[in-house]
């Protein structure tokens, strides 16, 4: 089992840049797919970006691709999002997720193990 905390969450204005990190303890983080999903308040969790257990390969939800970067150093057992050009409705608790599947998935039930989430706030 793989223990996942993220960290990195902030209050940020219009156009500006966070960097989340999804660290891992329990297991090697290597050994799965991790994702990255967003939830505001009303609002499901939605998928955010997702990427391979080797990193060669990611995926993008619509709303974020060309602004933010999914990456991974499974020597540090970390994976991380950096986001740019944050718009406020960026705003949302940001969850890292961890998965065995070997194919990028996008609905949350396809993931096993969440981190407690952190909160991104974009203001305009």
């Amino acid at each position: 089992q793989v223990q996942l905390v993220e960290s990195g969450g902030g209050l940020v204005q219009a156009g500006g840049s966070l960097r989340l990190s999804c660290a891992a303890s329990g297991r090697t983080l290597s050994s799965y797919m991790v994702g990255w999903f967003r939830q505001a308040p009303g609002k499901e969790r939605e998928f955010v970006a997702a990427i391979n257990w080797s990193g060669g390969s990611t995926y993008y939800a619509d709303s974020v691709k060309g602004r933010f970067t999914i990456s991974r150093d499974n020597a540090l057992n970390t994976v991380s999002l950096q986001m740019n050009s944050l718009k406020p409705e960026d705003t949302a608790v940001y969850y890292c997720a961890a998965s065995n599947m070997m194919v990028l998935a996008t609905t949350p039930n396809h993931y096993s193990y969440w981190g407690q989430g952190t909160q991104v706030t974009v203001s305009s």
